[in-house]
């Protein structure tokens, strides 16, 4: 079914499906209690300079306002048990969801990275405050790739609601691309998932062609509330439930 075609069902009918969440009538209470409150949101330009979205190596000189080059991971610095990353948050933004999963799930070390510099700071600032040992967000572009991720290390990975770029004069700056997926099957553990959510129609045609022309990851189901992992929201959910805005959730299996 079409992604508006799920929609004008779905609200028409007050139906709940793979295509679409009409509202937030839960999780209000499923979320970990963090002070949000204590921590200032920072102000932050909606879209990145687009050069922070090609690599290094295609840069005339590496200006000061981008993202660090990263040649190793600083675990030890990172986490507080030292051990490597096992959950992938792609474009963490504010990170409420990396802060709420990580709190969640203690054994798991939840690492975000994140094109925009204030942003990390912000989370940072977040988990520290809040005593989460185990949630770090890093200043980092992807188009630099994931070498410093030892192979099949990432037990699953997430890539909620990414800038949509729609002018397709700028479609060359989203990160969804076949060599992104083949990235991310180098760090992801064998029939790990990539987690996917988007409100936009245009990302979700673009994610899944992508995915159909990759040969290391398959298609996997659109999701329900009731298959759908994780309890609580990110911020842009919120936004979505809040105006009855539909967006879609499903995910990109790695093949073995």
């Amino acid at each position: 079914m079409p992604f508006h075609t799920a929609w004008a069902v779905g609200r028409t009918a007050n139906i709940r499906n793979g295509r679409f969440v009409p509202r937030m009538d839960r999780r209000q209470n499923e979320s970990p209690q963090i002070a949000w409150a204590k921590y200032p949101i920072p102000r932050v330009r909606h879209h990145a300079n687009p050069q922070v979205y090609m690599p290094a190596s295609q840069q005339q000189f590496i200006a000061s306002w981008y993202p660090p080059v990263r040649e190793k991971a600083e675990w030890a610095a990172w986490f507080a048990n030292g051990r490597p990353a096992d959950v992938l948050d792609l474009g963490c933004g504010r990170g409420a969801f990396l802060l709420r999963h990580a709190v969640s799930h203690p054994q798991l070390n939840i690492l975000g990275i994140e094109v925009r510099a204030v942003l990390p700071d912000y989370i940072n600032g977040v988990a520290r405050g809040e005593g989460i040992p185990n949630a770090h967000a890093e200043w980092y572009s992807l188009a630099n790739g994931l070498d410093w991720i030892q192979t099949e290390s990432i037990e699953y990975a997430v890539y909620f609601f990414p800038d949509p770029w729609p002018k397709k004069r700028h479609h060359k700056r989203r990160a969804f691309t076949v060599e992104f997926l083949a990235m991310l099957h180098r760090v992801l553990k064998p029939g790990a998932r990539l987690w996917l959510a988007t409100d936009r129609e245009d990302v979700d045609v673009h994610q899944r062609e992508v995915i159909g022309a990759s040969p290391h990851f398959t298609l996997g189901p659109n999701e329900t509330d009731q298959s759908w992992p994780f309890p609580f929201c990110t911020d842009q959910q919120l936004l979505c439930d809040s105006r009855s805005i539909p967006y879609v959730r499903y995910s990109a299996i790695r093949n073995l």
